[in-house]
């Protein structure tokens, strides 16, 4: 009998969320994902430091040795998220996800020159933009600002999604990915309710996305869905048959090591004969349905927080960083 991620990368993409390549190198994900978090847990790893270093040393090339360490660790903060996702694309086929600054979520202008400049450093790198998918947090300005972009040519993956209005909105918007997230939604349920655990198939994070992925389905978007934020196995084999999953190392190592039956749960044809009513999205009935869900409006504000707080400790890793090699030479 075949192990469950064998079964589950034969009806949907697997991706890798994680920031280390090593993790990567023992999963042969089609695709890979990250985000402040990831990187800046990544920089933190001694097998890690010579791309941390190098990065920092490049910023030190371009700005020359008289540069401050404040512009030296702003450059080489903005080229770090790349350095790591060049690395990655050595070893998968498909995409890696660069996530725009958490902090521009709700610059719609900002984020677009962000998305413009990640793109512009792995064209730099010798990469094409089609392997690259820029990460936006999924606010009313992130999508505007991905639309742009996406008319540019230039794909994007909306993230920190949690609610219908987000995944419409983005479908209108003609945006290449969503990652809704599974476990994030899952978690704000069990505090509300003060249940302490779910039946997978009752999971609040898996119907969210069985309900987006439907609607996509029933009206023909090619939006794509990547469920994401996983915190149990349940969750995946809930979800076999969605477009992608990305899956942290320790949950697909979980899956490659279970053998059982994997039945597909997400078909496209059986969305199409479902009784769904459509919804037109602008910005006063995204921001009614945001206000009107309150497990969305709670998870995107706390999630936008914790990727600026992770990009905070990595610049001060980066300074640190910076000590040691300007002391060393």
């Amino acid at each position: 009998m075949a192990n469950l991620l064998d079964q589950l990368k034969a009806v949907t993409v697997a991706v890798a969320d994680t920031g280390d390549i090593n993790a990567i190198k023992e999963f042969t994900p089609r695709d890979a994902t990250t985000n402040p978090s990831l990187i800046t847990m990544a920089a933190q790893m001694p097998e890690y430091q010579e791309i941390v270093d190098n990065t920092l040393k490049g910023a030190i090339d371009t700005l020359g040795d008289s540069a401050s360490e404040a512009d030296v660790v702003t450059l080489a903060f903005d080229r770090l998220a790349v350095s790591f996702g060049l690395k990655i694309l050595e070893i998968i086929p498909g995409r890696v996800s660069t996530e725009v600054d958490a902090r521009l979520s709700f610059d719609t202008e900002a984020t677009i020159a962000k998305g413009r400049e990640i793109i512009e450093q792995y064209k730099a790198a010798g990469i094409s933009k089609d392997r690259i998918l820029i990460k936006i947090a999924s606010t009313w300005e992130g999508i505007q600002a991905a639309a742009v972009l996406e008319k540019e040519g230039i794909s994007c993956n909306l993230t920190l999604l949690f609610g219908m209005h987000q995944a419409i909105a983005c479908a209108e918007n003609n945006i290449t990915l969503i990652s809704p997230f599974v476990g994030r939604i899952l978690d704000w349920y069990k505090k509300d309710t003060g249940r302490d655990s779910y039946e997978a198939s009752e999971d609040p994070g898996v119907i969210s996305v069985t309900e987006v992925y439907n609607y996509y389905k029933k009206f023909d978007y090619k939006t794509e869905v990547m469920g994401a934020s996983f915190r149990n196995l349940g969750e995946i084999t809930e979800l076999a048959g969605c477009d992608l999953l990305t899956i942290s190392p320790a949950l697909l190592s979980d899956l490659q090591a279970t053998e059982g039956d994997l039945p597909r749960k997400l078909d496209p044809e059986k969305a199409k004969a479902m009784n769904i009513q459509k919804i037109s999205m602008d910005k006063a009935t995204f921001e009614k349905m945001h206000a009107d869900n309150q497990m969305a409006t709670d998870k995107l504000a706390e999630g936008i927080d914790g990727f600026e707080k992770a990009l905070v400790s990595l610049e001060e890793l980066l300074a640190s960083r910076l000590s040691k090699i300007t002391v060393g030479a």
